[in-house]
């Protein structure tokens, strides 16, 4: 028999989601567990007819300051921290009356859905649990003899353990246990400490905490031979991590990787203006275009690259229907993301087995504040979610001729796309849809190259004589260093340019293109995206 068993005859259990309390207390009572609580978790079980101690019972103080001060006393953590084969620990519990507590049952107060919810900075402070966190630590400290739970997932699992041991927990499982704990711990402290970084407008605060929550462990990351999981940090922003999966098999790392990406990019399209979608590959869009209908969105941005598009990620701006879904189901697709759907294409959908379908249940705002981060070696840089908008930008007409209105709607659209091209990114762009996308080369002209190429080979497979690039607009992620990348486009086709401006040979690069004869302006913002 192992050495680590612990008998488990005294539990503390103080929660703010109820869920599986009193189920979980009354198995308990019937293994002989005395049952220890606060609050509203003893009144709970009180109700349900279990005999449960107050907390104040054991601490000879009652519960003050508005509830701030009820459990931070040496009666519970002396219990959960003796070491229970330490003859001095031993001694001080005797000599103090103190009693031990094998099993903590604590989650914390709801935080993170108090500030989600727009509470006031006041109401916000009174949800950072204090007693919670101390006892949690406490217990998980001291696993050696104390078992310690912080989520409801772990309930049945800590049942299933005592009833495979007579009532007792192995070590092994404790630690575990604690593992979790401390995790749980660390997340909620890193909610509060961002919380009030950004109450501070803190872009930068000497530490950073991050934390997040299992959604689940992913079969592998982004190679076979990388383990992975998908974790959740309690942000509300649609998207991945808030969908419902309709149906499908369990989405890969580079699933979830490139669907969002695709969502994030399909919402810069305002879905009261316009139809939208965007068709992904590897994190970059490989079409994208608006539409009367998601129909005619899907068909334009198929069109701007139909081999890239096989295998690929589908994300619509508005409900999907039946008729977009029938053209979409007619190439194989990976994930078919939208804020909802009806049902005659969910049955359509439903018919492709593999087919992933996710329901967001709304659009992520390109303008909100956030935050990315991104890992280096012995640390990871963090910085503002790009929510810059070409919308909100102030436009400058740099050369003589000024874009005509149908370029400068195609201008608009184009650098709307190009935001989520990786550097260097050049988009090409003509009634509302990409004819061209050239993404990630290390140089600004090899991309206005290849994205030309792409429109040529999508004219033939159009069965067309000439490059979608004539008559089209280009977008530059980042300013032209030189005039080759702008000359690349003209000889193209295109005839207007967007792009953000601020080289040093901006005059150069202005003065060929009004010997080209193209509209240009610029937008003061640059979009590089690594």
């Amino acid at each position: 028999m192992p050495l680590d068993l612990r008998r488990v005859s005294r539990a503390l259990l103080s929660v703010s989601d109820k869920t599986g309390l009193v189920d979980f207390a009354r198995a308990l009572a019937r293994r002989n567990i005395e049952l220890v609580s606060t609050g509203g978790t003893r009144r709970v079980l009180t109700e349900a007819g279990l005999a449960v101690k107050d907390v104040s019972e054991l601490t000879g103080f009652p519960e003050m300051m508005d509830g701030r001060v009820k459990t931070l006393h040496p009666k519970v953590h002396g219990g959960l921290l003796a070491i229970r084969d330490n003859p001095e620990h031993q001694a001080a519990m005797y000599a103090h009356g103190i009693e031990p507590i094998d099993l903590l049952v604590v989650d914390l107060y709801p935080f993170q859905q108090t500030v989600a919810r727009g509470a006031g900075f006041d109401e916000c402070v009174e949800n950072i649990d204090i007693g919670g966190p101390a006892m949690i630590r406490a217990a998980a400290k001291n696993h050696a003899d104390v078992a310690v739970v912080t989520d409801t997932s772990d309930l049945a699992r800590v049942l299933t353990e005592l009833d495979a041991h007579d009532g007792q927990t192995t070590g092994d499982f404790r630690r575990k246990l604690a593992q979790t704990a401390y995790a749980r711990t660390a997340a909620y402290d890193a909610a509060i400490s961002n919380w009030l970084a950004a109450t501070l407008n803190e872009s930068a605060p000497l530490y950073r905490a991050l934390g997040g929550r299992l959604s689940e462990p992913m079969r592998y990351g982004e190679d076979p031979h990388q383990a992975a999981g998908f974790y959740l940090t309690g942000e509300k922003r649609f998207g991945v991590a808030t969908a419902r999966q309709v149906q499908g098999k369990q989405l890969s790392y580079n699933n979830v990787n490139d669907t969002d990406a695709a969502f994030e990019c399909v919402a810069e399209f305002d879905p009261h203006r316009i139809a939208a979608v965007a068709i992904i590959k590897h994190a970059n869009p490989c079409g994208v275009a608006e539409g009367a209908s998601l129909t005619d969105a899907y068909e334009k941005a198929l069109r701007c690259d139909p081999v890239s598009a096989y295998g690929g990620i589908i994300a619509v701006n508005r409900t999907l229907d039946a008729a977009a879904t029938a053209k979409m189901v007619e190439i194989f697709t990976e994930v078919i993301i939208a804020p909802d759907a009806d049902e005659e294409a969910i049955a359509l959908i439903t018919a492709r087995r593999n087919l992933r379908l996710l329901l967001t249940g709304g659009l992520p705002d390109p303008r909100a504040p956030g935050l990315t981060l991104r890992t280096v070696a012995g640390g990871f840089l963090a910085q503002a979610r790009d929510n810059a908008t070409v919308d909100d930008m102030k436009l400058e007409v740099v050369t003589k001729r000024p874009p005509t209105n149908r370029e400068l709607g195609d201008l608009q659209f184009a650098f709307r796309v190009a935001k989520h091209v990786k550097s260097n990114a050049i988009v090409y762009a003509r009634e509302g849809a990409t004819v061209g996308i050239g993404a990630g080369q290390m140089s600004r002209v090899d991309s206005s190259r290849i994205a030309a190429w792409k429109a040529e080979e999508a004219a033939k497979a159009a069965g067309l004589s000439e490059s979608l690039a004539k008559g089209s607009v280009v977008a530059s992620d980042a300013f032209f260093p030189f005039a080759d990348g702008l000359l690349a486009a003209a000889e193209a086709g295109a005839t207007a340019v967007i792009q953000p401006g601020g080289s040093m040979r901006d005059k150069e690069v202005i003065a060929a293109a009004d010997e080209a004869g193209l509209a240009m302006v610029f937008t003061g913002h640059r979009h590089f995206r690594h």
